[in-house]
């Protein structure tokens, strides 16, 4: 049987534009080089398609500059996609310039009306229920909505908290199996975990916990060694991607692609 948390046949990607050195930013740690990125993420996708997914690459869209973190726009599942309602207000349009591929991939496809605030990055789907993180992106109403819709599909929804000065709740985590959770040591300590198998980013390394399992490879950012050691030595098959440029618009490996 499939584990529908990690195991995929395919996956969406979006080409990052030229205004991606418009891109949103916590913080100015440097304006991203397109040409660095763009080779990234032709590894990021040349390594889920190297699982047998499919990659539905889209073209890049210049009036969004983050429409690369295609994550943000969509929560997908088994039984159905949910078109999500961004914080950021220059990315709200970016949900309805994905509509369409989803729609093309889908049977049924929900959507957040609002006047709540949803995001893709802040929704960790585990083996046994969705974690969503309230942030600075996502509010109490995007996040009850989104419980009406996705308890019609039988799934249980828990509402936890994003540590302040986190963008978004899986900056700080992500999921290795069903049962297994990556995380900052300071996102665990909120107990938000209780009852997984935790595993913590190595000290001084927390940028390496926005991973994804993809089939049988976590995808990693590069340059975290001694997290890439601890996963290697529990089991993992890690590969591991330039996220530089990404990193400079609070992107990481989950951000890329929106994976079923």
């Amino acid at each position: 049987m499939t584990d529908p948390t990690y195991e995929f046949s395919r996956a969406i990607t979006r080409r990052p534009a030229p205004s991606v050195i418009d891109g949103l930013r916590a913080e100015d740690i440097g304006t991203p080089d397109l040409g660095r990125m763009q080779k990234a993420h032709d590894h990021y996708v040349a390594t889920l398609k190297s699982t047998g997914a499919e990659v539905i690459e889209l073209p890049p869209l210049d009036a969004y500059p983050d429409a690369l973190f295609v994550e943000d726009t969509a929560l997908c599942l088994p039984r159905g996609a949910v078109l999500m309602r961004p914080g950021a207000p220059s990315r709200m349009g970016e949900v309805a310039e994905m509509a369409p591929a989803l729609r093309a991939c889908y049977g049924e496809l929900r959507e957040i009306a609002g006047p709540g605030h949803i995001e893709g990055g802040d929704i960790l789907v585990t083996g046994r229920e969705i974690l969503v993180g309230r942030s600075d992106r996502t509010d109490a109403a995007g996040v009850a909505e989104l419980a009406g819709i996705v308890s019609d599909w039988g799934y249980t929804l828990r509402e936890v908290f994003t540590p302040p000065g986190v963008l978004h709740f899986k900056t700080d985590c992500s999921l290795l199996d069903g049962e297994t959770i990556l995380a900052t040591e300071r996102l665990d300590a909120s107990g938000c975990f209780d009852g997984y198998r935790v595993i913590h980013t190595a000290p001084g390394e927390e940028a390496a916990a926005n991973t994804i399992r993809f089939n049988k490879l976590v995808l990693m950012p590069a340059g975290f060694p001694k997290t890439a050691e601890i996963l290697d030595k529990a089991g993992f098959e890690v590969v591991e991607i330039d996220n530089s440029e990404c990193a400079k618009l609070d992107g990481g490996m989950s951000c890329l692609s929106l994976r079923f």
